[in-house]
């Protein structure tokens, strides 16, 4: 199902082209970000160690692309946030790594970098150091608790950020133990965020002229990502509990049994009970005190689910999504990873892209797609995932003046 290859390189220029960004982070949170620019359309040079192989990501498989000269420097999770970006080899605890460094920070737009606060600070790659050279330089640090405070200087994974900011007190079932998300939520989210304060910051620039320093903490955006759950918390003073997949404040809404499988059943509104009713022959609830209204839901969900679960046992999964999508009620099915990313849906929005790759033994490689659909400047995918320091010659061409000798 997936797209044709992507030309590497395309003519449609996105809107950020021409912008240059210097990724000094690792892992996910900030590659996230600068990938993000980078299918916008602007450059991405990204800074990789040569004495550990680069971004330690590199490593993190099986799975890897099978690549034509046998390495394994492209795993799958590396590949998922690094894809239009030069990788540029230097080391910073060298001179020459760090002056790289600097000439292209001299004529950056956009820093990124996530070591531990005040890490670089002895490489004289901090803000305050490069922001004398490039006044106008945005320059984004993420960490695990932020510049400041009493936890600042701890690491910070995904998993601890899950775990101090909340989100696995409310995931898993009531019964079991707190459940971080399948993914690494937490490290992407704070990547969004980071995209967001840096556009937010880029035009501040541009009708200003001034660059600034923007402190951002894996733990802070986890728990602005709380939502609904958060103030449901500050205005109740009450500690949510976790519901499996129930949700707070709509009933029911929640996976289901069917006769032959799983279904979700999401009913939004009053209107949408009586319609739910309706299909499943129980057009007497509605009309029941306990659940005649959401709020009555909410406090009866107990006694609702132990209506409702025998019934919706009694009905094939696919059979019952039917009359009830033709009755506008919402519900789903649940796909596993396969199921969802083959679909026609997904083939349709282009939620998987194939980019060519000259070191892949199929000659390409399958990426998820940006979900970002433009009118007039669409994302662009230029180029793929890199191979360890293969783009330290572009440097003289992009920046003549800083790299004409070497």
């Amino acid at each position: 199902m997936h797209s044709e290859p992507q030309d590497t390189q395309q003519e449609t220029k996105g809107a950020l082209d021409g912008l240059v960004v210097l990724d000094l982070s690792r892992i996910l949170a900030g590659p996230t970000a600068t990938q993000m620019l980078g299918d916008l359309g602007a450059n991405v040079y990204k800074i990789e160690n040569p004495k550990t192989g680069g971004d330690d990501t590199r490593a993190w498989g099986p799975p890897y692309a099978e690549q034509t000269n046998g390495n394994q420097d492209l795993s799958a999770y590396f590949m998922a946030a690094n894809r239009n970006k030069f990788s540029i080899p230097a080391d910073l605890s060298t001179q020459e790594g760090r002056d790289l460094v600097v000439a292209i920070a001299s004529q950056a737009d956009v820093l990124i970098e996530n070591y531990k606060p005040d890490g670089l600070v002895k490489y004289g790659l901090d803000y305050n150091t490069l922001s004398q050279i490039n006044p106008k330089l945005v320059y984004c640090s993420i960490s695990g608790f932020g510049q400041t405070g009493p936890n600042r200087d701890l690491p910070g994974y995904d998993i601890m950020a899950q775990g101090f900011g909340g989100i696995m007190s409310l995931t898993g079932e009531p019964e079991g133990k707190p459940m971080k998300v399948g993914v690494g939520i937490a490290d992407v989210m704070c990547g969004m965020y980071a995209t967001i304060g840096i556009l937010a910051a880029l035009r501040h620039r541009d009708a200003t002229g001034e660059g600034q320093h923007i402190d951002l903490a894996l733990v802070d955006a986890q728990m602005a990502w709380l939502v609904n759950e958060g103030v449901n918390c500050l205005t109740s003073g009450a500690v949510p509990q976790r519901r499996g997949n129930g949700h707070p404040n709509i009933a029911p809404y929640d996976v289901y049994e069917c006769e032959d499988g799983f279904a979700i059943m999401a009913v939004g509104n009053d209107n949408q009970f009586i319609r739910f009713c309706e299909v499943l022959g129980c057009s007497q609830l509605p009309s029941d005190p306990r659940f005649k209204t959401n709020p009555d839901r909410i406090v009866h969900r107990d006694a609702l689910n132990e209506i409702l679960e025998p019934l919706l046992k009694t009905y094939p999964k696919d059979q019952l999504l039917a009359k009830l999508q033709a009755q506008k009620v919402p519900c789903g099915p649940i796909n596993d990873l396969k199921e969802s990313l083959h679909s026609e849906q997904a083939k349709a929005r282009e939620s998987v892209i194939e980019m060519a790759h000259e070191n892949a033994t199929k000659g390409s490689v399958s990426l998820l797609g940006n979900p970002l659909k433009f009118s007039k400047t669409p994302v662009t995918y230029r180029r793929p995932p890199p191979v360890f320091g293969q783009d330290l010659n572009v440097l003289s061409e992009h920046f003549p003046a800083q790299f004409k000798a070497k």
